[in-house]
């Protein structure tokens, strides 16, 4: 049968795209994506964690412009591996980018809503994005690092980001702008990686 849309999935819809349309890299992107059905991801132990993340970092002394929440995107093909992501969270050795830390001690994460592969999207191609929440915490920039050994997260941080290069030739290979702009998040304690960093929380999946 025919359910019309309920307000509050349309109204989902509409915080889930304005989120995405304030992330994207190209200005021109606002015309170039379609965005229908938003469906909220309630993970009351991502949301709790993520909560506790905050505490305990807020203790430690950090900022509020460092415990400030951002989002941060990640794109599937398909529906049940988006849907596994928001059950079990984003988790280490899920990533095939290493140029920003090892992929097995942290995890990355798109900052852009239309940067979130490395070839550029076609037309007519459709998947499924989870927007999440994110506390990046004490931000380190390094520099890119395609060697097989990898940068290893650093004490006293959670997050890496590729050093910017403000004067990018604006011939960037799509590849290069998405390797650039994914942050790296990790979460080390007594020096062991967790292997699902709490500051990163899925939030809605469209």
């Amino acid at each position: 049968g025919f359910h019309p849309e309920s307000e509050e999935s349309s109204s989902l819809l509409q915080t889930a795209v304005s989120v995405l349309q304030r992330s994207y890299l190209d200005s021109t992107s606002q015309d170039g994506f379609q965005y229908s059905q938003a469906t909220l991801v309630e993970n009351d132990v991502f949301l709790s964690e993520l909560k506790a993340f905050a505490q305990a970092k807020e203790a430690a002394g950090y900022s509020q412009e460092e415990l400030e929440e951002t989002f941060a995107f990640l794109l599937f093909d398909n529906e049940d591996e988006a849907k596994e992501v928001c059950q079990t969270g984003l988790r280490v050795n899920s990533s095939s980018i290493s140029t920003l830390g090892d992929p097995a001690k942290g995890v990355y994460i798109s900052k852009y809503a239309d940067c979130l592969h490395p070839r550029p999207w076609h037309h007519g191609k459709s998947g499924y994005i989870v927007i999440c929440k994110l506390i990046k915490g004490k931000v380190k920039v390094v520099s890119e690092n395609h060697t097989s050994s990898y940068t290893c997260p650093s004490p006293g941080y959670d997050c890496h980001v590729a050093v910017s290069r403000n004067n990018l030739p604006s011939k960037t290979s799509h590849g290069q702008a998405f390797a650039q702009s994914q942050y790296y998040v990790y979460e080390v304690s007594d020096g062991s990686t967790a292997e699902r960093p709490r500051q990163i929380c899925p939030y809605i999946v469209i």
